[in-house]
């Protein structure tokens, strides 16, 4: 019988304390491959092997094939399921989920068709290159999407506040997708920092909020070039990471006019990229 995984497993560990050592049980984020399938008609293919922490998982496929173009919307889907094959009828298989499109035929891909493996920790090897998503990426749209720094420095402790499997394990990260206004829109943990943020990116295709062009995104980590891609296929139009970005990162957040934020700690945050949606006043080079 397939059992739905939890988000949590407890563990029990050993813990030294003053030079004393102690027993003790532990709460462990749990981490699980999630096997995406691809169908259409008769058709079926395998297109990524992800390993994520369990929950929002038709989020997390329809959010990663929406940033990888194969899905172009709501309307690009027929449904996403549980793989019930050579399983009885209460019983799914909750490590596989199946994304039936909404045509005959599976679209070319050639992107996917090596069946690659993503990590929890470094993502999707072999990404596009740079100049790839410039051919297949939209520039963001031009609207004044302006934020203040009151509104950024009070964003790591709004997230935070709603990170309840950090509060349970310190081990996920998360991601954040705030309105412009400030608005808290949704929230999801990973142990991937991308998961988080296809989870996102799945919950706003799944609702019919895309493209994301009023709304900001905040990570919990560094911003990577991958997190940067997916934000700015959402059209995302502002990326902001508790932590450093990659130099690729910032490439991509000024080729497409983003609006890219690192290090948003306190009352502090620096600006790599399009500066010109926060509305600071000059001061004094250093």
């Amino acid at each position: 019988m397939n059992v739905r995984p939890n988000r949590t497993t407890r563990q029990r560990v050993i813990v030294v304390e003053d030079g004393r050592r102690l027993s003790r049980r532990d709460t462990l984020a749990t981490e699980e491959p999630l096997e995406i399938q691809l169908a259409a008609g008769e058709q079926r293919q395998i297109v990524a092997i992800t390993m994520r922490t369990p929950g929002n998982d038709f989020e997390l496929a329809a959010g990663f094939l929406y940033g990888e173009g194969v899905l172009h919307g709501r309307e690009s889907l027929q449904r996403i399921s549980y793989c019930r094959d050579h399983a009885p009828a209460d019983d799914q298989h909750y490590n596989t989920v199946t994304v039936e499109l909404a045509r005959d035929t599976l679209p070319e891909l050639p992107k996917l068709e090596r069946h690659f493996t993503t990590s929890s920790a470094c993502g999707v090897c072999g990404k596009a290159s740079l100049e790839s998503l410039r051919l297949n990426t939209c520039r963001l749209s031009e609207a004044t999407t302006l934020v203040s720094p009151e509104l950024l420095y009070n964003l790591p402790e709004r997230l935070r506040e709603q990170q309840q499997l950090f509060d349970a394990t310190g081990g996920l990260h998360a991601a954040g997708l705030f309105r412009a206004s400030g608005e808290l829109l949704a929230v999801r943990e990973d142990v991937g920092r991308h998961n988080a943020v296809d989870k996102l990116v799945g919950w706003a295709l799944l609702a019919g909020y895309l493209p994301l062009g009023d709304c900001l995104l905040l990570v919990s980590g560094r911003a990577s070039y991958e997190i940067v891609q997916k934000a700015l296929v959402a059209g995302v139009p502002i990326v902001c990471a508790v932590s450093a970005p990659s130099n690729l990162a910032v490439a991509v957040a000024q080729s497409f006019g983003m609006t890219l934020v690192g290090f948003l700690r306190g009352r502090r945050f620096n600006i790599y990229s399009g500066a010109e949606r926060i509305l600071v006043r000059e001061g004094a080079n250093r």
